[in-house]
């Protein structure tokens, strides 16, 4: 399988708002159509089709992606919990995706959960934290090593480092921050105080 390089012109217009690709197909079209001879204007005005399919494609993915009001309330209700209300947050949460869901005694990691025979670890005790350096990242990656489970996910709603970013680009560790839990945690937060 041919995969896309992350920086491609189609990779930055999937992973932006569906309206830039269809812009762009109106302003590709249009100029293709009036700089060539009338018998092929037609023909011209498609060449922005491509950017079309791009943004049907975005436009697809984006279907389920909370707005940014709904990251910023997930970012202020989970700020504002205590750890044994999110954690039952975090347990129902993987209990929807179909997640079994155990609580875990290892150092740097606070659940253990398989799905279809795959387990992972996950440390969210500290989502709390402002910004996320190397040791929660380390310690979880060390569990993961030591239990031979394939996946580790860190949650926090903190900024990570540059190195706690490339550590855990390098050993596939998946970060959670406030867009993903606004969209995982959907249906299950607290209202907030002020309404």
């Amino acid at each position: 399988m041919v995969k896309m390089a992350r920086n491609s012109l189609f990779a930055i217009l999937l992973r932006s708002s569906w309206w830039i690709s269809l812009a762009l197909a109106a302003f590709v079209g249009g100029v293709a159509a009036a700089v060539v001879p009338d018998a092929y204007r037609v023909v011209a005005a498609f060449s922005g089709f491509p950017f079309v399919v791009i943004a049907v494609m975005a436009a697809w993915r984006g279907r389920n992606q909370p707005s940014d009001a709904q990251v910023e309330r997930a970012a202020q209700v989970l700020g504002q919990t205590s750890w044994s209300d999110f954690a039952t947050l975090l347990e129902t949460a993987f209990r929807r995706d179909g997640f079994s869901v155990e609580r875990s005694r290892r150092l740097g990691v606070d659940f253990e959960i398989e799905k279809a025979g795959r387990r992972m670890m996950v440390a969210a005790r500290r989502w709390k934290s402002a910004h996320v350096g190397l040791e929660p990242l380390r310690a979880l990656q060390a569990a993961r090593a030591a239990a031979e489970a394939p996946d580790a996910l860190y949650i926090g709603l903190g900024a990570l480092s540059d190195q706690a970013r490339k550590l855990a680009a390098a050993e596939r560790v998946a970060v959670w921050q406030a867009p993903e839990l606004a969209q995982k945690l959907k249906g299950l937060l607290p209202p907030t105080s002020g309404g």
